[in-house]
């Protein structure tokens, strides 16, 4: 559990004059510079990636001068989940994790879009593969962050050898850290190509997800995205965009399977995530989509998301968190 003083808030006015440059992290209790935030080599989780993270945006809307974290409360009910999953105790409860977030991004003092990293990770200094009976510390780290891949202009993307993890074999709905191994093969194998992004199959050969992405496709009129069964992340931004679909497009979204060539003949086709935001999909394994144009069905989408997480869309103010 959160300790009293980490999780008082700040006030606005102690951080205002603060170095941005130097950023501020939290570790295990307490706020620090995040060039002393170490941990020994022996750390379980570096030897053998057993920690879970989540990744988070905050937004800045520079007309109402307010800093917005997207979706607080829901990636640190994630974050608690995949800390279960991998025989490990919630570091606090949801809100305790939220008000903490807040003080730490009115500590860095932002006044620019960011990306927090919360991560609750193994911390015993131990050689052997394990789960159970180890200690487990914990961090949340903060910094100046734009885009991650193209939201504006398409990206190509190649379907890869690598399959996505089976739930089987390594929980799929859980953000583990040592599983982004198998992303970081995905994403080597279609830049060394040629392609701006992975597209990763199900071990059936069903269409799984981007590298780190969730992903959609319009077709004869649908918005379609695989199901949970096909070895996907339970993605936050997924769940943003159906509710963005229906609320403002009246759009019917199809959950189900989808045949890697169905994504040749696809009216328009899009990744999402909270590091790739909407990233529009001109071009797979070669065959241009659209006419190499972002489509319509993805332009409305991303235009609404984008004034959603800004704070512009009044519907959209439960997802947000202000800072200041």
């Amino acid at each position: 559990m959160l300790t009293e003083d980490a999780s008082r808030t700040s006030s606005p006015a102690a951080t205002s004059q603060r170095d941005t440059s130097a950023p501020i992290c939290y570790l295990n209790g307490e706020f620090l510079p995040l060039a002393d935030a170490n941990v020994n080599i022996m750390t379980h989780a570096f030897m053998y990636g057993t920690g879970v993270f989540e990744g988070i945006r905050a937004y800045w809307n520079a007309d109402q001068g307010q800093l917005y974290g997207l979706r607080l409360a829901e990636h640190f009910q994630r974050i608690s989940d995949s800390c279960r999953i991998l025989y490990m105790d919630p570091p606090g409860a949801v809100d305790e994790l939220v008000a903490l977030t807040v003080d730490l991004l009115r500590r860095n003092d932002f006044h620019e879009d960011a990306y927090v990293r919360p991560s609750v990770y193994k911390s015993t200094q131990a050689i052997g593969v394990r789960l159970h009976n180890l200690e487990q510390g914990f961090y949340i780290l903060a910094i100046p962050f734009g885009d991650y891949i193209d939201t504006t202009h398409g990206i190509r993307t190649q379907t890869v050898s690598w399959r996505r993890v089976s739930d089987q074999s390594l929980p799929a709905r859980a953000k583990i850290v040592g599983a982004y191994v198998n992303s970081a093969f995905a994403k080597t194998e279609a830049q060394l190509v040629g392609a701006d992004e992975a597209i990763v199959l199900a071990s059936d050969g069903h269409v799984s997800e981007g590298s780190a992405e969730n992903l959609f496709m319009v077709r004869r009129g649908e918005l379609v995205t695989p199901p949970v069964t096909d070895d996907i992340l339970e993605g936050i931004t997924r769940a943003g965009i159906i509710e963005i679909a229906d609320r403002e497009l009246g759009l019917r979204v199809v959950e189900r399977s989808i045949d890697r060539t169905e994504l040749y003949i696809a009216d328009e086709l899009f990744l999402c995530g909270t590091g790739a935001q909407v990233s529009p999909v001109t071009e797979v394994d070669h065959h241009v989509l659209g006419g190499g144009q972002v489509g319509p069905i993805t332009r409305r989408l991303s235009e609404a998301y984008f004034d959603a997480v800004r704070g512009r869309l009044p519907a959209y103010r439960h997802w947000l968190t202000p800072v200041y």
